[in-house]
């Protein structure tokens, strides 16, 4: 594609070189570039796209587009006020706008997210339907899976893969839209047609610095709605028993077509209801009461979060508008997302369970689901992540000490903090409301081995904090670390 083509809906502060070029590819990492690249000098964490320009065009860019002139450019350089937007707007053009040949549904909220898109998935299994997924686990479509560094990828790599999706004549995309990724342009331009919001709990203030600024982050993707190339019926599917979720709702501005889910009330005209919930270890059951419908359902997930995620799953599956009884009928039996209320195998008498719970709220969900498993006693093990919010450290450490028997408090990712004193912030939190059945154990692997060598038959061991993840960040270095993993180890050892 002609470079001159290519730029022509993008602001441009200056041009240096030519344009009338051939472009054969786009990236913004230069380890990456080939011949007849693009290279957007980003800025980033840690380092400034811009210091990797001359390594970029040795490798065959034949064009920088930056924020700020690249002094002794061998190249076209192409000045922008937001990288981050034009790198969207170029992606999305090079790419033939693959989102317009997709139906995009669009997750956001603090927890729900990869279950919901997990969920979703095992539906269109089920169906012999074809959906690419993009989300905090993996990115995946047909028979490619990559491991995903970011919830929400950059734009660039969105719309290659969305382009990818098309030529294998996939028709539905399902993706977490984390909040940074609303912030900081990554969805930018992406025309969704269903998104659904799950709930609103304290997280990312680290970036966010208020409830009101991560409200207002995740309320962009259903704004966003209004954009409407495609010409066709827009859905927000939305959690109206969350405080946030009622204020989406609302909104007057947001003119898709609103489905609320609840457990406690029908809320609107187009609702999905769940009725006389049952809970127990085994399976979970309600009557489901909606517009489009009801039905006694069934499902091997346990607990009322999950409840609240097979809602948002269904009202998904009715927006796109498949089959009422066959969505009915796979809801009995969908698999959810790994890392999620996983139970680690290798003990007879008493259970060890994984979770990625991070957040107090998402850790009162899964303690409330262990519970009705009635257990002897719950071990919990959780730490909080370094670089992070350090605000909902002592509220993590309130609700673990409250709802557990005993808890080992340790590291998580600490990042480029001191691990002791991330810690610390945790502890505080048990002692506010004079708690003392805890015990300190920075570190993770001893604090797991502790936890389970303490387990009496009946009892329950949570690992919180982690889930499916494969790492710890220590410093800037990742090194492999799995709480499953380490959890069986131990097992065999020691029982």
């Amino acid at each position: 594609m002609n470079l001159k083509n290519l730029i022509d809906t993008i602001k441009v502060k200056e041009i240096f070189g030519n344009t009338d070029i051939d472009i054969t590819g786009l990236s913004y990492d230069s380890r990456k570039i080939s011949q007849g690249n693009i290279f957007f000098a980003m800025k980033g964490a840690h380092t400034d796209g811009t210091e990797f320009a001359k390594q970029a065009i040795e490798k065959g860019a034949v064009c920088v587009v930056s924020e700020t002139k690249i002094n002794d450019c061998n190249c076209t350089n192409i000045i922008v006020d937001d990288i981050l937007d034009t790198m969207a707007k170029i992606s999305a053009k090079f790419y033939d706008y693959p989102d317009k040949k997709l139906t995009v549904i669009g997750v956001t909220g603090t927890n729900g997210k990869t279950s919901i898109t997990y969920m979703t998935e095992s539906i269109f299994k089920k169906l012999n339907t074809d959906i690419g997924v993009i989300g905090t686990i993996s990115y995946r479509y047909g028979d490619v899976v990559i491991d995903a560094p970011n919830t929400t990828p950059q734009s660039l790599d969105l719309y290659k893969m969305m382009a990818e999706m098309v030529k294998r004549n996939i028709k539905y995309l399902i993706m977490e839209v984390s909040s940074h990724s609303l912030v900081l342009g990554r969805v930018s331009g992406i025309e969704f047609d269903v998104a659904v919001f799950t709930n609103l709990t304290q997280d990312h203030l680290d970036f966010h610095k208020s409830m009101d600024n991560y409200f207002n982050a995740k309320k962009m993707l259903f704004s966003s709605l209004s954009t409407n190339l495609k010409n066709n019926k827009k859905f927000a599917i939305i959690n109206s028993d969350d405080f946030y979720g009622k204020k989406l709702l609302e909104d007057t501005d947001i003119t898709a077509t609103k489905v609320s889910y609840s457990t406690c009330s029908k809320y609107g005209n187009l609702y999905c209801f769940a009725k006389d919930v049952s809970l127990n270890s085994e399976y979970s059951s309600f009557n489901l009461e909606s517009a489009f419908g009801n039905a006694q359902i069934k499902t091997n997930h346990v607990g009322m979060h999950n409840i609240y995620n097979i809602l948002a799953v269904f009202g998904i599956c009715m927006a796109i508008g498949l089959d009422f009884n066959k969505v009915v009928e796979c809801l009995k039996n969908i698999s959810g997302a790994p890392g999620r209320l996983e139970r680690v195998n290798g003990s007879k008498d008493f259970s060890v369970i994984v979770d990625y719970a991070h957040t107090d709220d998402a850790l009162k969900n899964v303690l409330s689901a262990i519970k009705s498993l009635n257990p002897a006693k719950i071990i919990t093990v959780f730490g909080c992540g370094g670089n992070r919010d350090k605000t909902k450290r002592p509220k993590m450490a309130k609700v673990a000490c409250s709802m557990s028997d005993f808890v080992f408090i340790t590291s998580d990712n600490p990042r480029e903090e001191n691990p002791v004193e991330i810690v610390e912030d945790v502890e505080a939190g048990a002692k506010e409301i004079n708690k003392t059945n805890y015990k300190v154990v920075v570190d993770r692997k001893e604090a797991i081995k502790e936890a389970i060598i303490s387990a009496n038959k009946n009892d329950v061991v949570l690992i919180a904090g982690k889930g499916h993840e494969n790492y710890q960040i220590i410093g800037r270095t990742k090194i492999h670390f799995d709480d499953r993993e380490t959890a069986s180890e131990i097992l065999k050892n020691f029982r």
